[in-house]
């Protein structure tokens, strides 16, 4: 049984963080992770949605965040 987070629960993590600007990234980043058939929890379209939505949002986030050079 793995420790941590879900392929989920990470996917969520990842969205969240800034760090990732969308499905690809987190898709990538859960294999380099070595979370197993990635493709297939991932399949699902409204999680896909929502996951797209969060990736928009906190870069958007972290863009705002960023002070504005001279």
């Amino acid at each position: 049984m793995r420790d941590g987070p879900t392929i989920i629960e990470r996917a969520y993590e990842l969205a969240r963080s800034g760090t990732c600007a969308g499905l690809v990234e987190i898709e990538r980043t859960l294999s380099r992770e070595n979370y197993l058939n990635v493709m297939a929890h991932m399949s699902s379209p409204s999680l896909r949605r929502e996951l797209g939505r969060l990736c928009r949002t906190a870069l958007a986030d972290s863009a705002a965040a960023q002070p504005e050079s001279a």
